[in-house]
């Protein structure tokens, strides 16, 4: 029993003096450009941490996780199945907020390719969001530029922070 007091204490103060930066965050997305050829949805998540430099700006990293769904096709050659594939994303993050609420943002880094034959890319995500106290609405547009295209979607996600 002490334990499980003691542990329950160190979560709190821990959550509560080093937990004000964390995020963690969901999104479900449309595939667009070439990624629209050949894929039919777009889920991600992340886990961020966001340092306050001031008021209104904060600066952090984020890591992630990107899967597209493939696209089946008929031909005259017959049916062509394209495997789902998946990122890792590795970036920096930036946040700037106009109000309590609402805030705009990025991300920048290289999404790391963890499906055969993907070697990954430049990733970029601009995205806004409106807050709503630990969890905020949040609209962006992701992006990896890979060798002979690149892998896009526009987003709505829900970001939860700790």
């Amino acid at each position: 029993m002490k334990k499980l007091i003691l542990l329950l204490a160190l979560t709190f103060v821990g959550s509560s003096v080093f937990g004000q930066g964390f995020r963690v965050g969901v999104e479900a997305g449309i595939p667009v450009g070439d990624a629209s050829d050949i894929t039919t949805f777009h889920l991600g998540a992340d886990l961020a941490y966001l340092f306050p430099t001031s008021d209104l700006f904060s600066v952090g990293g984020l890591i992630g996780f990107s899967h597209y769904f493939g696209d089946d096709f008929d031909t005259p050659l017959g049916n062509i199945s394209v495997d789902d594939f998946s990122f890792l994303p590795i970036a920096a993050t930036a946040r700037f907020g106009f109000s309590d609420f609402l805030f705009v943002g990025g991300d920048l880094g290289y999404a790391i390719g963890i499906s055969s034959d993907n070697d990954g890319g430049f990733y970029y995500r601009p995205k806004v969001g409106y807050g709503l106290g630990n969890l905020a609405i949040i609209a962006s547009f992701s992006g990896i530029s890979v060798s002979g295209g690149d892998v896009s979607s526009v987003n709505l996600g829900l970001e939860f922070g700790f």
